[in-house]
């Protein structure tokens, strides 16, 4: 399989990985997917907490037959109106394929519907999702692309399913492979504006209206001081960790990446701020072939705003990577 992806080469002004971050926020995409259309779908997770997720399902104006149903998994704080849901979106209908945007538990328009809070290792809630979506949007079968923590929970749903896993192919993008490094790289100072900013957002989502909550949970997440302290005193006790680390640690995707099945993209930029890039460059990508990395040295945390196309590159690659492998599904090598 070869992909036909030119080189990265960042957009004007998004000079740097800080500048490619927050372009999702100061020039975000249109939100309108028009003529595309969408409905809304809820899918009961059957767990016996009652949580249902809310999803967005976009069917694009002119459909191409026979081809998969995506479904776009996003990041910590985000929902399926974040700027990399939207462009990836829009790539993907335009070329006639159907979407699934997804609200993970507690997130978006899933806060209405659930009680429960998402968190990076919940990769059971995927499982259920795939196990539960109407049998028809799976007719042709299903790819999943995460992004950030979306792309965390991915990869460790990936490596705990191995060949079982029900995917023709996923993409993971910007995923934090490793949690404990990643939070340790977020709580620099250089990173206290997105620290700062991120925790304010996990506090209003984590209390907002519909969150079943014991008053202890409550003042132990508007108190917290850091996303360290969050996990430590919220996320780690309601769902069975001794701790942060211990959260970080059982949860973290490396330590399932092994073994992962699915043909797999896994795209990041070197100079992601809030991601160690040493992280990615010094993974053994060669110690398994599903495994196929795609690591330019720019693009920021989940920006990749390129020249030449309004479209992050990000999405284009991920697009290519997905019809290669619809022509070539038994070949597994990148070039780009």
């Amino acid at each position: 399989m070869i992909l036909d992806l030119p080189p990265f080469r960042p957009r004007f002004p998004w000079w740097g990985g800080d500048l490619q971050t927050l372009a999702n926020f100061i020039r975000p995409p249109r939100k309108d997917l028009a003529p595309h259309t969408s409905e809304r779908l809820t899918v009961d997770l059957r767990d016996g907490t009652g949580d249902r997720l809310a999803c967005t399902l976009n069917q694009p104006s002119v459909p191409a037959e026979g081809k998969p149903l995506t479904i776009l998994v996003h990041g910590l704080t985000g929902s399926q109106e974040s700027s990399y849901m939207i462009s990836m979106a829009r790539c993907l209908l335009d070329a006639g394929e159907r979407v699934l945007r997804l609200n993970l538990r507690g997130a978006g328009p899933s806060r209405a519907t659930c009680g429960g809070q998402y968190y990076a290792g919940r990769s059971q809630d995927l499982r259920a999702l795939l196990a539960n979506l109407p049998a028809e949007l799976k007719a042709d079968g299903v790819r999943v692309v995460g992004y950030s923590l979306g792309a965390a929970m991915l990869l460790k749903y990936l490596g705990e399913e191995g060949e079982a896993a029900p995917l023709l192919a996923a993409a993971a993008v910007c995923a934090p492979i490793d949690l404990s490094a990643t939070c340790r790289r977020m709580l620099e100072r250089r990173n206290f504006i997105y620290h700062r900013h991120l925790l304010g957002m996990m506090k209003i989502e984590a209390t907002a209206p519909g969150a079943q909550l014991q008053e202890s949970e409550r003042s132990a997440i508007l108190g917290s001081r850091t996303i360290w302290e969050y996990d430590e005193v919220f996320i780690a006790p309601r769902h069975g960790f001794a701790g942060a680390e211990d959260y970080y640690e059982r949860c973290k995707p490396v330590r399932f990446m092994g073994g992962i099945r699915v043909p797999t993209l896994v795209l990041g930029a070197l100079d992601d701020p809030w991601i160690p890039g040493a992280l990615y460059s010094g993974y053994d990508w060669a110690a398994n072939k599903a495994l196929m990395p795609l690591l330019p040295l720019w693009g920021g945390h989940v920006g990749f705003h390129g020249s030449g196309s309004r479209l992050p590159w990000s999405a284009q690659a991920v697009a290519r990577f997905f019809e290669a492998r619809y022509a070539c599904p038994k070949q597994a090598s990148l070039r780009t």
